[in-house]
């Protein structure tokens, strides 16, 4: 699809107050029905002040943690936490969900997903996609056809066909989070919650195609910091259906817990989503970003080395063990992070070792109870599906007993160990401004040095530099890690940089956006919350 014939919805088509402002193309009419905005406007204007206020609460939040204030179990649920209760029961189709896929919601990227032999594909409008117009509505206008049977297509460029396979993976879709706007459309002259659209337009065309199909509206849901949010999702939910007459329940949702806040109350939103409620899902990048984040101005958590923090270690590995034991106490998936890698093309020897690593992590999160994992490319599906048929010979481990986990406050808060270097630091800026580049130019999901990576990485990246420029970290050259010499690396990774790629390729792409913005926002004063947001601007 091309936007060559791009052209404005018609007021006449939308109902008073609703304005959409983005170019369209080719089907978009499809997706921007009258009847579609309709209800994604209701969903804005019913629930839009709560969000606003809940994003007001994580600003008041994290200048308590600024502050020196430490997360920890809230004493206002204890009672939720100690009660025995447990989620509803769940549809059959998501009673083995042993390898999930994720990926960006482009066709060709959805057939071979389906097709990978994974139980689940992950379609994601979030993390891996970039957020243009044309991303998300192209991205509607998929799903719709997965679920009219209409996904099967010829590549205009190689004249590959691609067609849905007898045995597809089951849909789940990943919305925006709480935080980003859709800036193409108004709704009262205000932009609407990118989570509420994407929610909003793939509920209303596709519920009942996917309940015909013995299948359901599924959702995961991201960046969750409270379990007053989950409670906005739920309230979001129970209306959809109630318009959309659907019976109360239908909607199913995963919750991922990527952020440093939501692990201490992970019992609290399985609760406020327990008739909605699928699983909790251990979003790893996310949360090293989240836990950096929250933490960043307190010397005690200073972070080393991006490589150095581990799943089997420390703050990583207590968040995994607890996130285990809770759903399973409540009758909930726990499903496992994502294995990065991808297949090392033209060496079989790192191709051969970037397979053990996914099969080892995937070794330790079976042996942790996790009912299910995530990967980020097809060939991966095979591999980590023979640890999960050889570790959890039934569909999940719900019901297996293990011994009680015991993590404390203090283990969920325990630092990870490890130098702070240079070749770290360089790291996180050539990996950091490449993904800013690409995302600037439409792509979400971007393979860098053998290694499929989304937005989470990013801020991660630029996270942890701008920490240890705050911080005035020490490397293990004893030098300190000062905006001057940060400048320095910067200046000579992108020349670098510019030599690998040659000089067409680079000065083509979008870098000084993409090192104007990661230099800006690790060398600000304040901490800006989500890179995504001002490089939006750029986009939208």
């Amino acid at each position: 699809m091309t936007l060559s014939a791009a052209k404005a919805l018609p007021a006449a088509e939308t109902s008073p107050g609703i304005a959409v402002t983005g170019a369209l193309a080719p089907r978009f009419e499809e997706i921007l029905t009258p009847e579609a905005l309709a209800f994604a406007a209701a969903l804005q204007r019913r629930f839009n002040p709560t969000r606003k206020a809940l994003l007001e609460r994580r600003a008041a939040r994290q200048a308590a943690f600024d502050a020196g204030q430490l997360p920890d179990f809230l004493p206002e649920t204890a009672a939720v936490r100690a009660a025995d209760w447990t989620i509803a029961a769940l549809p059959a189709d998501l009673l083995d969900r042993r390898v999930e896929i994720t990926g960006p919601v482009d066709r060709k990227m959805i057939v071979n997903a389906l097709n990978s032999g994974a139980k689940v594909f992950m379609a994601d409008f979030e993390d891996a996609s970039s957020p243009t117009w044309a991303n998300m509505i192209e991205g509607q206008i998929n799903l719709k056809d997965r679920w009219a049977g209409a996904i099967d297509f010829t590549d205009a460029t190689t004249g590959k066909a691609y067609a849905l396979g007898p045995k597809p993976a089951v849909l789940i879709i990943r919305p925006r989070g709480w935080h980003l706007p859709e800036a193409h459309v108004r709704i009262d002259g205000e932009e609407m919650s990118g989570a509420l659209f994407d929610f909003a337009l793939y509920t209303f065309h596709n519920a009942k195609a996917a309940l015909a199909q013995g299948s359901g509206p599924y959702f995961y849901l991201p960046k969750t910091e409270s379990h007053l949010e989950a409670r906005l999702w739920n309230d979001v939910f129970s209306f959809s259906e109630d318009a959309l007459g659907l019976a109360h329940g239908t909607i199913k949702a995963t919750v991922l817990i990527e952020t440093l806040p939501a692990v201490f109350e992970m019992d609290e939103i399985l609760f406020e989503l327990k008739d909605h409620m699928a699983g909790l899902n251990l979003g790893r990048w996310d949360y090293i970003f989240s836990f950096i984040k929250r933490l960043g101005k307190n010397p005690r958590f200073l972070t080393p080395d991006r490589g150095r923090m581990v799943m089997s270690e420390a703050f990583l590995r207590a968040y995994c063990r607890l996130l285990v034991e809770t759903c399973h106490r409540r009758n909930a998936f726990a499903m496992g992070g994502m294995a990065a890698q991808i297949p090392v093309k033209g060496d079989p020897q790192a191709n051969a070792a970037a397979f053990a690593k996914v099969q080892a992590d995937k070794e330790r999160e079976a042996g942790l109870g996790c009912d299910g994992t995530w990967v980020a490319h097809p060939d991966l599906v095979p591999v980590a599906r023979a640890v999960f048929d050889r570790l959890m010979p039934n569909a999940n481990q719900r019901d297996a007993a293990r011994a009680p986990a015991n993590v404390t406050r203090d283990d969920l808060l325990e630092m990870h160990q490890g130098a702070r270097t240079e070749a770290g630091l360089r790291e996180n800026i050539r990996v950091g401004v490449q993904y800013i580049e690409a995302w600037l130019r439409g792509r979400g999901a971007v393979p860098l040095y053998n290694l499929m990576e989304d937005a989470a990485t990013a801020e991660i990246s630029r996270a942890q530099v701008w920490q240890w420029i705050h911080l005035k970290a020490t490397l293990d050259d004893d030098r300190t890690v000062t905006g001057e010499l940060f400048q320095a690396l910067l200046d000579d990774e992108m020349a670098q940089l510019r030599a690998v790629l040659g000089a067409a390729v680079y000065d083509a792409g979008r870098f000084p956006e993409a090192i104007a913005l990661f230099a800006d926002m690790s060398l600000a004063d304040t901490f800006e919350e989500f890179l995504t947001l001002p490089a939006y601007r750029l986009i939208a």
